[in-house]
């Protein structure tokens, strides 16, 4: 018994000692002062950091198998097709969480971190939104709709004084047909007052080139807008980094 006793002692010694000497099973503190990126960042300012140092002071810790760095290369290059931070665009929580070290609370930290730098970028053309242009109106909704793998419409209601008085998200659909309710946008546009209204929808193939059921659809729009007295003004599609203004097209000159 006491053999059995001491042995296991001295395996378990013998464990934690391997452990501790692994090369990879390192967290952020546990590096070596030039290499630690939370130093570097102090030092020489965030710019000076690679993508994967940038997510591991996000991430901080690794796991027994792997570093904190090695974590954050892994996670950036884990999707098949979009490597780096563009890749962390496509990725779901539960993509994350696949990926060994990754658990539940680290795959948040990942999507809120994508969050926040899609808000601070729609922030930013916010402030300059100017519902006249059609370029101002397409470059607001491009950081919302750039890594959507369905089709949204969105809604920009007008008052009076050319001024947008609400936004709303209409619809969302399939892989590439979102639904347009007539019913649904002129209720909502009788409900905030609107003066007018633009359309606004995304085409996840990333060419905005209208469809024939798109432009069937706006007719349909512009015709019962004119008639209620809530105008269609525009109805713009956002592509991959590109849009199609139906306005800019002079696509609603023809409409009797």
């Amino acid at each position: 018994m006491k053999y059995n006793k001491e042995l296991k002692k001295e395996l378990e010694t013998k464990l934690e000692q391997t452990n501790k000497n692994r090369p990879n099973n390192l967290r952020i503190a546990d590096m070596a002062e030039h290499e630690k990126p939370v130093e570097k960042l102090l030092k020489h300012g965030a710019e000076y950091l690679s993508d994967a140092e940038l997510l591991a002071i996000i991430l901080r810790t690794g796991d027994r198998d792997k570093s904190v760095l090695s974590l954050a290369q892994q996670i950036l290059n884990s999707h098949p097709v979009y490597k780096g931070l563009n890749g962390l665009n496509y990725r779901h929580i539960n993509d994350l969480m696949s990926i060994s070290g990754v658990g539940k609370v680290k795959a948040c930290q990942i999507m809120a971190l994508n969050e926040i730098s899609h808000r601070m970028s729609t922030e930013r053309h916010e402030e300059k939104l100017t519902l006249s242009s059609s370029e101002s109106v397409a470059e607001y909704f491009m950081e919302k709709t750039r890594y959507l793998t369905k089709e949204r419409v969105y809604v920009l209601f007008e008052s009076s004084s050319s001024e947008c008085i609400h936004e709303v998200l209409l619809s969302e659909g399939s892989l590439d047909r979102a639904l347009l309710s007539p019913r649904e946008l002129f209720k909502e546009a009788l409900k905030v007052n609107a003066a007018s209204i633009i359309l606004m929808h995304n085409h996840p193939s990333g060419d905005p080139e209208p469809s024939d059921i798109d432009i069937q659809n706006t007719i349909k729009l512009y015709k019962l807008g004119n008639e209620i007295g809530i105008p269609i003004l525009d109805h713009i599609i956002i592509g991959d980094g590109i849009y199609f203004s139906m306005k800019d097209h002079d696509l609603f000159e023809h409409i009797r």
